[in-house]
């Protein structure tokens, strides 16, 4: 007897998303955040005005925790996105950090990418390779870019996800990786960074236990590569390679030690000598993570993708123009 059409599509749904994904090989709804410490420290709070305006939005937005392809690697990652059904723009955020410092946990997503998701976007985040019990090394922006630029093509095994319309957002070593993948993904339609690492040469420079702890450590065959790995890794390099047409928002701290601000500096000069749409955002006394103006900086990257990305306004005229 031939089964019901309704009863096999049934049957191929687990933990929200189809069985007949091609790369995603585990998905997990978080459904339960009670076991997380964030989690008692605002539920006992009344629900008031006093409650924290992040958790205002906490039950619009679904976590999964995910597991997809990249090189025939089980890669682990995390996505957020809106409760309500529908079709949304995408964002790819890129975490920074090295190994599991810096991973997106599902209170770092709720908190980071849970307002972006409540207001109308589906944010993936990768852990990239050897994180979290996924497979592989990671490089520090090598091979592991490859679980960047895989993820529209995992995107587009979410129902929910709208591929025609996709944005990237890293902050630190995830703006390196945004401008590596930026340089193959042509077609995204907004960029933002934040305290972006755009010069490798500068960071070892200016931290020498860079080089000794992460370089050296997860770059393949660094030492003797040493030019070549610091310059596929320093943007500021090779500005002319990206493409005219997708705008760029740059945000950095002037008060950032980790990644010195000249570092945005001098590459929105080689966006401008380049005509590469781009604004920069440099805030006064902002540490590497601009804590202290964090919620201008949610405002500033919310009002990026809602005007190129959600909204598809024309991008600015880089011609010189004007009286």
């Amino acid at each position: 007897m031939r089964l019901p059409f309704f009863f096999l599509f049934w049957i191929g749904i687990t933990s929200g998303f189809a069985q007949k994904s091609k790369l995603i090989v585990e998905s997990n709804q978080i459904k339960d955040f009670s076991k997380y410490p964030f989690y008692k420290s605002v539920s006992s709070i009344p629900v008031t005005d006093d409650i924290p305006e992040w958790f205002s939005y906490i039950d619009s937005v679904e976590v999964f925790e995910i597991t997809y392809l990249s090189d025939g690697l089980q890669v682990k990652g995390i996505l957020v996105q809106p409760k309500k059904e529908g079709k949304y723009p995408c964002v790819i955020y890129n975490r920074g950090g090295n190994k599991e410092d810096g991973t997106v946990s599902v209170p770092r997503a709720l908190i980071q990418l849970g307002k972006l998701a409540s207001s109308g976007y589906v944010v993936i985040a990768s852990h990239y390779r050897g994180n979290l019990g996924g497979e592989g090394v990671e490089e520090f922006g090598g091979a592991d870019v490859n679980d960047v630029t895989i993820l529209p093509k995992i995107l587009a095994e979410i129902p929910r996800a709208d591929t025609s319309r996709i944005g990237m957002y890293g902050w630190s070593r995830g703006g390196m990786m945004t401008y590596l993948a930026l340089k193959e993904m042509t077609y995204l339609k907004a960029v933002v960074v934040g305290g972006a690492l755009s010069d490798a040469f500068q960071n070892v420079s200016d931290r020498p236990e860079m080089e000794a702890y992460v370089f050296s450590k997860l770059v393949p065959d660094y030492w003797n590569n040493t030019e070549a790995e610091l310059t596929k890794r320093s943007a500021i390099k090779w500005a002319d390679q990206f493409p005219k047409d997708v705008p760029i928002l740059m945000m950095h701290g002037t008060s950032d030690w980790r990644i010195k601000p000249e570092q945005s500096l001098r590459m929105a000069l080689e966006f401008d000598k380049y005509r590469i749409p781009y604004r920069l955002i440099m805030f006064e006394g902002g540490d590497h993570g601009i804590w202290e103006h964090k919620e201008r900086v949610n405002e500033e990257v919310l009002s990026w993708f809602d005007r190129f990305l959600k909204n598809g306004e024309a991008l600015p005229d880089m011609e010189f123009h004007g009286r």
